[in-house]
């Protein structure tokens, strides 16, 4: 969506794509003429209602456990000592609206960010479009003008329970369009008075019912839910690649990806993530590669080259030959694959953070698709409270035709970002059980100890980095735990379950910045792991074309003496392996997976031995941050 795109809003059609675009973009709105005939019909509605008299919770009477008291013609407490001094302006039905969003903004904390904020704006304006508020047509285009001008009011982070919406957060929306609290206007903080000032706007008054439409309402779990869903809809693809990058860093197996093995087990992140991340792998040449051709780091030394082209090279590499009398029970295995030892296990399949990946991507996947569904809904739903149904043909008494209900109760919202909090250290987990592989030289499957070469025992290499990512797990792990199943009752016990929604949304937005440090870090050693293997394979391969089999032979620890019994098995054997590494073509990762590692190498270069790291590891986690490797998909 182009950010000079005006967004129309209905009251019914908003989607993600489009609040992020009015959030993070700032795209302008305007309000579609069919929707403001319905808000104009509630509120000449709700004010006929109001000249005869009848009783309207939250019009004509108090909120929460002050729903008993009836407002009357006129104040009592005129006659206070005080009086003259705080008489409020206008009349009872204004100063109750007024009254509101003004004791109710109360968040506490660093203020949301602007983005936040916006698609709170955005969300607020399109569900008042439904005309089932009783907001007057000019308040909500002066809600509207606001959003338009830039005008961003300061809304702490805390105080929102959930139900009766987002009360506390909403008020602080509303409050700087009566004029009061703080706004940040071109990234300057000042009072909202002055904000609006600037902008050129004009404060305004509350009319019946104004105030609860206001911030009766999800609008902030809303936002922060839609924002993360859209934040973590990109990493979810990040995850893919920084797999699809360890796999073919690993030289692993695609077996556990193929369509017909998800076709047995159907769940649809599953199945979405077992395809793209074999799209990314197509065309890999390391992917399912004979266990023979791949050699085993060794550390670099003088002796390590003899040919001239090799002698740049920061690494040695090596196998062992598997004799014959060890071979017993494993005939048919020798009948596929030539008997040397490198890097790769003898083994069919590869560790759970490897060959499971789909089935833990795809888990996280359907759990954010399953929160998409409820943010959809809600995006185009009413949430405050009380509803009016203006055109309710056969109602008899004013509380057919306004009613309250609960649509402001945030547990749809709060138990969907439940799943989704639950689901992000599954996937941040995982990413870390893959990276930690990398430098494990017990489990990397045949590449150096930390990613380093490590000659002099002085170097770290990616060592550390691993302990960031555990580091950054565990804290995620500890913030998972669900907000939504713990209810703190308000107001006076009337409002006696809430849904801590707000809370839930919120822990996740901010989960998913450590969650993208994680899948940042997995694919910073995975592009150094990349290297190491691609270089030591194909070495393997030049060494195999110019040096011919004597020249292999040498890199084989164990191979026999030329007066040895099995020494002329040995060397037909060497030959066959010299013959298949020369035959091979250039060894490489996947097409995608190549993009995204010479995107990474534009950065930061190959570590050959311990350099500062921590502008490095600000980098990737800014790369990912930004989207810069993910591509689209093809159709």
């Amino acid at each position: 969506m182009s950010k000079s795109d005006t967004i129309v809003l209905d009251g019914n059609s908003l989607t993600r794509a489009q609040l992020v675009a009015v959030a993070r973009n700032s795209n302008k709105v305007s309000l579609d003429p069919a929707g403001l005939k319905r808000v104009q019909r509630a509120a000449d509605f709700l004010a006929d209602k109001v000249s005869c008299g009848e009783p309207t919770y939250g019009v004509t009477t108090g909120f929460g456990s002050n729903a008993d008291k009836l407002l009357g013609a006129h104040r009592l407490r005129d006659e206070l000592p005080d009086s003259r001094a705080h008489k409020p302006e206008g009349t009872l039905l204004e100063e109750l609206q007024h009254n509101l969003i003004t004791t109710h903004a109360v968040c506490v904390g660093k203020p949301f960010g602007e983005d936040v904020v916006r698609a709170m704006l955005l969300i607020r304006i399109n569900t008042l479009m439904r005309g089932h508020s009783g907001i007057r047509v000019s308040t909500l285009e002066a809600l509207t003008a606001m959003l338009n001008a830039g005008v961003v009011p300061v809304v702490p982070e805390k105080g929102s329970v959930g139900a009766s919406g987002d009360l506390a957060p909403l008020s602080h929306l509303a409050i700087v369009l009566l004029g009061g609290g703080e706004a940040f206007y071109q990234g300057e903080r000042m009072s909202g008075a002055e904000a609006l000032k600037r902008a050129g706007l004009t404060a305004i008054r509350l009319s019946f019912k104004e105030g609860l439409a206001l911030n009766n309402g999800t609008a902030q779990m809303l936002a922060t839910a839609a924002l993360a869903l859209d934040v973590l809809e990109r990493l979810l693809d990040n995850a893919d690649l920084a797999a699809a990058m360890t796999l073919d860093a690993f030289a692993g197996r695609s077996g556990a990806l193929r369509p017909e093995v998800h076709a047995l087990r159907p769940h649809p992140g599953q199945v979405e993530t077992a395809a793209q991340v074999r799209e990314l792998l197509a065309g890999s040449t390391l992917i399912d590669i004979p266990y023979h051709l791949v050699p085993r780091f060794k550390p670099w030394s003088v002796e390590a080259w003899s040919e001239p082209e090799a002698q740049a090279l920061s690494f040695d590499i090596g196998w062992d030959w598997v004799p014959a009398n060890q071979r017993h029970g494993r005939e048919a295995f020798y009948s596929r694959f030539l008997p040397f030892k490198g890097g790769k296990k003898h083994q069919p399949q590869d560790a759970y953070s490897l060959r499971c990946m789909p089935q833990v991507h795809g888990a996280v996947r359907d759990a954010w698709a399953q929160a998409c569904r409820v943010i959809d809904i809600e995006l185009n739903s009413v949430t405050d409270n009380p509803l009016i149904f203006p055109d309710a043909e056969d109602a008899l008494f004013i509380e057919d035709q306004v009613i309250s209900a609960g649509h402001f109760h945030g547990m749809p919202l709060a138990l969907a970002m439940s799943y989704v909090k639950a689901a992000i250290p599954v996937l941040a987990s995982i990413s870390e059980r893959r990276l930690n592989k990398l430098v494990d030289a017990a489990t990397n499957d045949g590449l150096p100890a930390f990613l380093t070469g490590n000659e002099d025992g002085t170097d770290s290499g990616f060592m550390i980095v691993q302990y960031t990512a555990a580091a950054l797990v565990n804290d995620l792990a500890t913030r998972a735990h669900p907000a939504s199943v713990y209810s703190v009752p308000t107001s006076a016990n009337a409002e006696d379950h809430v849904s801590m929604g707000a809370n839930e949304a919120r822990h996740v937005l901010e989960m998913t910045e450590d969650l993208g440090h994680v899948l940042a870090l997995e694919l910073y050693t995975a592009a150094q792991a990349l290297d190491f293997r691609q270089a030591m394979l194909n070495a393997a391969r030049r060494l195999a074309n110019r040096g011919g089999w004597q020249a292999l032979a040498a890199k084989i620890s164990n191979a026999p003496r030329e007066d040895h019994a099995h020494y002329a098995q040995f060397v037909a054997e060497v030959k066959q392996l010299t013959a298949a590494l020369a035959s091979a073509g250039d060894f490489h990762a996947g097409a995608a997976v190549r993009d995204a590692h010479v995107i990474l190498r534009q950065h930061i270069s190959f570590m050959h031995r311990d350099r500062a790291m921590d502008g490095e590891v600000q980098t990737v986690c800014t790369l990912v941050q930004q989207d810069a490797f993910r591509q689209p998909r093809t159709a």
